[in-house]
């Protein structure tokens, strides 16, 4: 939404439990809508700029965990507002220089139209490079996490890893994760809903209590 001159202009911010923007751009492996994704899960992931230095090692961190992405059923996208020209040469040059072969798609967002859509530009930024965003999205094309880092620091791979297995592990199962949660790790129990059922819970060898608002379960149980 623009306002008079003079004012700054309102950019909308995609949020979590929203509809994933839709869009059409032209990626290194073909055009990519969001249509291409219906019924799988994936992450979409902005970086500033092709061919340079923190890029580079996400490219390959990201590059690292695509098999673990592709075991949970989960597809992996890159974005940046450079050309199809230049993600291709920036891919050959990372294979080269870092034995590394990227074998998910990078969209070329030339007009800045996914990126505008996604929140991936800042508006209180002077430049135009999109930021470090991460975007999961699940089958039914909603967003389920966003996370955003500084053009300074690089991506923890291990954690977007982690963030999609607790997603999965939550929408499979109606549990939550607790903090530092690792696959097969303890999962914490929803609230009971009754008085009757806190009692309960209490004495049930399948949950490991510390009062009653508060247990964890294994996922066998």
């Amino acid at each position: 939404m623009e306002h008079d001159q003079g004012q700054t202009q309102t950019i909308s911010m995609p949020r979590i439990g929203e509809k994933a923007p839709d869009f059409k751009a032209a990626s290194t492996q073909g055009d990519l809508s969001l249509d291409s994704y219906k019924g799988k899960w994936f992450v979409l992931f902005s970086h500033p700029a092709d061919f340079t230095p923190v890029c580079t090692t996400e490219f390959v961190g990201f590059q690292g965990i695509y098999n673990q992405l592709q075991d949970l059923d989960t597809e992996l996208v890159g974005l940046s507002i450079d050309s199809i020209s230049s993600h291709i040469a920036w891919i050959r040059n990372i294979e080269e220089n870092f034995q590394t072969k990227i074998q998910f798609p990078v969209i070329a967002d030339l007009d800045k139209k996914v990126a505008t859509k996604f929140g991936m530009i800042m508006p209180e930024s002077s430049g135009t490079e999109t930021s470090r965003a991460v975007f999961v999205i699940d089958d039914k094309g909603t967003i389920r996490s966003i996370i955003y880092y500084p053009l300074t620091t690089g991506r923890n791979m291990a954690e977007i890893v982690r963030l999609v297995e607790a997603l999965k592990t939550t929408e499979k199962h109606g549990v939550s994760t607790p903090a530092d949660w690792q696959q097969g790790e303890q999962v914490i129990a929803p609230p009971p809903k009754t008085q009757d059922e806190a009692e309960k819970r209490m004495d049930d060898p399948n949950y490991d209590c510390v009062d009653w608002y508060f247990c964890k379960k294994d996922l066998n149980k």
